[in-house]
């Protein structure tokens, strides 16, 4: 992932559930709606997590792969 591709970032790594998601909440309010969060974790729940965040709350989950010992995700904010 290249950073043209993302406009905001978060970085999780090192902590463990529920602090990831908690902190995406809050980061997510900083990124305008349309634009592009990448958040980086390494707790394994946030594979599950994550995409759950999202799809209850209107985000877009763009991508999301493992790189190492990494989760690295791309989510899309939504107008909400």
């Amino acid at each position: 992932m290249t950073a043209s591709e993302y406009d905001a970032e978060l970085d999780a790594r090192g902590l463990f559930c529920p602090e990831p998601v908690m902190m995406l909440h809050n980061r997510i309010n900083d990124v305008a709606p349309g634009r592009v969060l990448r958040v980086r974790a390494t707790d394994p729940s946030t594979t599950r997590d994550i995409p759950r965040f999202c799809q209850f709350l209107g985000h877009e989950l763009v991508r999301d792969e493992e790189q190492g010992d990494e989760f690295v995700f791309l989510i899309r904010r939504g107008e909400a």
